[in-house]
């Protein structure tokens, strides 16, 4: 550990310094002032250390954010979200001043805490304590692929910095702890955390719950690490962003001591943490610290004229990247061709043709093992494909064939070993998708998504494009027990917005699934068997149209109309089949409708709806999983047949028996709901 010797509460700024510093707390004390709520303790306290990140440090363009080879900064204590406003308006960003004059208001650009998607500038949403954190650390990790895998010897397309603001919160949270330690191991030599280390959180100090030594803690992760004694020195915190930039072999942490609502009469208070300082305080502190009272969301003309001085080198940063980029085209066409396609996030042509066909006599087939085949299959022809699992690739068979192992020796691996860390991967996924040039998929069993649903809301919330693969998703799965038999885990998913679940019921749906994953922007889960079911035919291309749309007509009887409809997903779709038999036998016509997406068959035009699952004829649902939900598709008449308990530990089939997912079960329901109906009779 480094340490680095501080100044004297800040007296050693120069004037221009202090001009520019004060800018930003005081854009961000107004915003929250006028706001009527925010959080003013870390932008004042952290504003010094991010005008040195910004100003000295960040390679950024102000005129196009989306510049592929920008370093990434990361608010991952997004609570300050009005330090990180004032910074991209006064470094030029699409941000103007009416905007931080209506920050958390309706439909402003400044919301509560940063939203990536609404702000320009905005790297990813924060907020959640510790995604941050551990997006940050997915960012670097994408960096360092793309620089092992696109890069050539004098062509660096790709080589940047991550950066982040990191709070006690932050490093309190679990996932903070897990991605840090896969940091550590990755050697993520270009990722460096600027640690507001203010010793308050929100109940008061944080001595009350946070006593451990963080320095040692991250070194013991393997991180370089550095104390700055003065967050007000910004020659030391410069310093040490600059030895952080020259270690290139592990990830940088720097513990900066900040007065949270520095200069303020609440400072070192929690009262200073998340409410507005009010007009007496803010009076004060502006009083303390030589700021005009008046007017508010004041910008001085020499501090203005020092922040735009960015919009300059930035265009000049980007302008060499070009004269790379060019030159690497001339070199090498083919090769700077595909970059520049996988960095925009652009398909490779044909990237499907690969994708298999199964036939009937290649079942029983676990979806998990059809998934296993379709990454064989796309590894060649998507380079962008990259992922694995929290130690379960063997279980859930998401190791590419033919591909390294990424590790900080072999960035450009594509099988990533993730751990026992199911939250730090999803996040870390997360953050690897936010850069830009990688579809990334991590995977687990479908019970410890519970491990990692913050990083799947955050996932819906900034629409990453990104997949995660569940495995052995119902007491299917037998013996291992309630433990691990998912059961609400499938509606929980359901229940996030502009969240896509796919449980695919064979082989070929699985292909199909993994197809709308690949085509369709935002987070796609995909929940599969560990238990073989039979493979369906598809030689109408019925699987393959129908998947897409979120339901379709499987099988509808030989002749005559159907008196009933029958529901299912996943492994359940078999099972509806069969009594689909038995209720011909008993001269009664059912249709099966195969049911993957609830989502995408939200989507369709309520004429294909209703084509699928006709008004008027009653139905039934087979899932194993709650029935929470299904009465949005069956309707008042229907039945839904699941398991709204937790499972037990016995072999698969008799688990299903006893919990009643059997034909006789169905046939059962079905004499219910038709002799209820007008007319109905009972089979």
């Amino acid at each position: 550990m480094h340490l680095l010797s501080p100044s004297v509460s800040g007296h050693g700024m120069s004037d221009s310094d202090r001009l520019c510093v004060n800018t930003l707390r005081f854009l961000a004390v107004d915003a929250v002032e006028k706001a009527k709520s925010g959080h003013p303790g870390l932008p004042l306290g952290a504003s010094p250390m991010a005008f040195v990140l910004w100003d000295r440090h960040l390679r950024h363009n102000p005129a196009n954010p989306a510049w592929a080879n920008r370093d990434r900064f990361v608010l991952s204590a997004g609570h300050g979200s009005a330090m990180l406003y004032a910074l991209l308006h006064s470094y030029g960003y699409d941000l103007p001043l009416s905007e931080l004059q209506q920050f958390r208001q309706w439909e402003s650009r400044t919301p509560g805490h940063p939203e990536h998607g609404r702000t320009p500038g905005v790297e990813a949403t924060t907020g959640p304590l510790g995604q941050g954190f551990a997006m940050g650390v997915g960012m670097a990790v994408a960096e360092q692929h793309l620089a092992a895998t696109l890069n050539a010897p004098g062509f660096p397309l790709v080589d940047h910095f991550t950066y982040a603001i990191v709070s006690d919160g932050d490093l309190m949270e679990g996932i903070a702890s897990e991605a840090a330690s896969m940091a550590g191991t990755l050697g993520l030599g270009k990722l460096i955390y600027l640690y507001d280390d203010n010793h308050i959180s929100l109940e008061g100090p944080t001595e009350w719950a946070f006593t451990e030594d963080v320095a040692r803690r991250f070194e013991a992760y393997g991180w370089h690490v550095s104390r700055v004694a003065d967050g007000n020195d910004l020659e030391a915190v410069d310093a040490a962003l600059t030895a952080a930039k020259s270690e290139t072999g592990r990830p940088s942490l720097i513990c900066v001591r900040t007065h949270i609502g520095f200069g303020s009469p609440v400072q070192d208070t929690r009262e200073a943490h998340g409410e507005p300082l009010g007009p007496a305080n803010t009076r004060a502190t502006k009083e303390k610290l030589g700021w005009p009272l008046e007017p508010a969301f004041y910008v001085p003309e020499e501090a203005r004229s020092h922040f735009h001085e960015a919009a300059g080198r930035g265009s000049r940063w980007e302008a060499e990247w070009n004269g790379v980029r060019d030159a690497y085209r001339a070199r090498f066409p083919v090769e700077a061709h595909r970059a520049e396609s996988q960095l925009a996030g652009e398909l490779p042509s044909r990237w499907d043709a690969p994708l298999p066909s199964f036939q009937v006599a290649e079942g029983p087939m676990a979806t998990r093992d059809a998934s296993q085949k379709v990454l064989a299959a796309l590894a060649p022809t998507l380079p962008a494909l990259v992922g694995g699992a929290a130690d379960l690739s063997p279980s859930t068979k998401t190791l590419l064939p033919g591909s390294d192992d990424y590790s900080a020796h072999d960035g450009a691996g594509r099988n990533f070993h993730f751990g026992v860390r199911e939250h730090a991967m999803v996040a870390a996924i997360n953050g690897m998708a936010l850069h830009g040039g990688l579809l990334p998929y991590g995977a687990t069993f479908l019970v410890f998504s519970d491990y990692a649903r913050g990083g799947l809301r955050l996932a819906a919330l900034q629409q990453t494009h990104a997949v995660f693969v569940f495995t052995h998703d119902s007491i299917g799965m037998g013996e291992d027990g309630p433990t691990h038999q998912p059961i609400e885990h499938l509606a929980s998913l359901r229940a996030i917005p502009e969240f896509r679940v796919l449980r695919p019921a064979d082989a070929n749906e699985t292909v199909a699934a993994w197809g709308v994953a690949v085509r369709r922007s935002g987070p796609t889960a995909l929940i599969l068997t560990r238990q073989k079911l039979p493979v369906m035919a598809d030689s109408d291309r019925k699987i393959a149209d129908g998947v897409p749309r979120g339901g379709y007509v499987l099988r509808d009887p030989p002749s005559g109309s159907p008196v009933v409809v029958l529901i299912a997903t996943g492994s359940e779709v078999p099972l509806i089949l069969e009594a689909q038999d038995r209720l011909a036998a008993a001269a009664v016509l059912a249709r099966v409708v195969s049911f993957p997406s609830w989502e995408l068959f939200a989507e369709q035009a309520p004429t294909y709806r209703d084509t699928v699952l006709p008004p008027g004829i009653p139905r039934v649902s087979v899932e194993a999983g709650v029935t929470q939900g299904w009465d949005r598709f069956i309707g008042a008449g229907g039945e839904a047949i699941g398991v709204d308990r937790f499972g037990a530990s016995a072999p698969g089939p008799v688990v299903q028996r006893e919990l009643g997912l059997t034909v006789e079960h169905i046939v059962a329901a079905v004499a219910r709901v038709t002799s209820a109906r007008p007319g109905g009779s009972r089979p």
